[in-house]
């Protein structure tokens, strides 16, 4: 059986992640102390301290979201077939594969919240997510909105979308919403839009100066939903990341039909697996396992299986 794993993404983070794991893995231990080191700051008391307020800043909360789901991977002690992140959960895998180091993995994604949030003034961007509709429904009401910048970020699955842009647009698109199918989502910045296109590009100059290796095995990329094999790949496809659209059910599809019958989560909290179970049963493929490595029982247990 084949299995793949996955690397949760930004949204999963709470105060006394990954506590358990530094209390019982030595090498969780460690990994939390290779990414305070690189940050010149403590991320462990970020994770384990709070406040909420300030995990919640995206500068804080991608550096911080990446250490646990690193320390709950190498905790495990497995190597996967193959791997894809959410979002920032790509980072995430692209660690596990050896393409960058933790080190150069925190830093990175603390200059991508930057450039982000530094895109985007706070209050004029946001995002909305849409549940109970299907793509095409979410396309046609996306282009009915005319109060700006207004476009698909995650196509997460087959009946939950995530669209982005500036604000008047996005509290447009929920009055023109069918009733109880549209949310806005508390973020401070319009990921994945447009809208960082320009952020996209200053970010590639660090990702050019960052060193990368092949990865050790193949990751899904979000903006195409493929497997990259290369540096390069892996360069190009984190840079377009910015402003392209995560397709994560696409990629959860082509997994499926590549014969991945088996995919384990790492990360603060299981919301992955959760959309496997979710798209596996609407394609109507059987014999799909999930497992969740999100917590030291957890880990250890499969660990040990």
């Amino acid at each position: 059986m084949q299995s793949a794993f996955l690397f949760t993404g930004q949204g999963s983070q709470f105060t006394g992640m990954g506590r358990d794991l530094v209390e019982r893995f030595d090498v969780a231990r460690e990994t939390f102390a290779e990414a305070d080191e690189a940050l010149g700051e403590s991320v462990s008391a970020l994770c384990f301290e709070g406040p909420d307020e300030r995990l919640q800043l995206t500068e804080n909360t991608q550096p911080a979201t990446l250490t646990v789901a690193v320390a709950a991977f190498r905790a495990l002690g497995r190597t996967p077939e193959l791997a894809a992140g959410h979002s920032l959960g790509e980072y995430a895998a692209h660690v596990a594969a050896g393409t960058f180091s933790l080190a150069d993995a925190v830093r990175l994604v603390r200059k991508r919240a930057q450039f982000m949030q530094n895109a985007v003034p706070v209050g004029t961007g946001g995002m909305v997510v849409l549940r109970k509709m299907g793509l095409a429904e979410v396309e046609a009401l996306v282009a009915k909105v005319d109060a700006g910048v207004c476009e698909i970020a995650n196509r997460n699955e087959p009946q939950q979308t995530v669209v982005s842009g500036e604000i008047a647009a996005m509290d447009q698109l929920v009055e023109l919403a069918p009733p109880r199918k549209a949310m806005k989502l508390a973020v401070s910045v319009p990921f994945h839009c447009s809208l960082l296109r320009s952020a996209g590009e200053e970010f590639a100059a660090v990702l050019d100066d960052t060193e990368m290796q092949d990865p050790a095995f193949p990751i899904w990329c979000n903006v195409d939903a493929k497997p990259v094999t290369s540096a390069a790949a892996a360069r190009d496809a984190l840079q377009r990341q910015f402003a392209g659209a995560v397709l994560w059910f696409d990629t959860v599809k082509g997994m499926l039909q590549a014969g991945v019958r088996r995919f384990v989560e790492c990360g603060p909290k299981p919301t992955l697996v959760n959309m496997v179970k979710r798209i596996a049963a609407g394609a109507g493929v059987d014999g799909v396992e999930t497992v969740a490595a999100t917590t030291a029982d957890e880990v250890q247990a499969l660990a040990a299986s």
